[in-house]
């Protein structure tokens, strides 16, 4: 049975070649698609902004 799809959308934006290779190395040594360290890479980032920012709202 197929895995089902996850409702996504395509993207398309430029690397720089140092960014590109280590992303490259990291997801053949971690063994996940590049896709999917992406999107936590992201979401990691995300989430650590919005963090930051209540704590300064707190602070306020």
């Amino acid at each position: 049975m197929p895995r089902a799809k996850k409702d996504n959308t395509p993207t398309s934006f430029r690397l720089a070649t140092e960014v590109y290779d280590r992303l490259s190395k990291f997801c053949e040594e971690s063994g996940q698609p590049k896709t999917v360290a992406v999107e936590r890479a992201i979401m990691m980032y995300i989430d650590d902004y919005e963090k930051k920012k209540a704590k300064i709202s707190d602070a306020e």
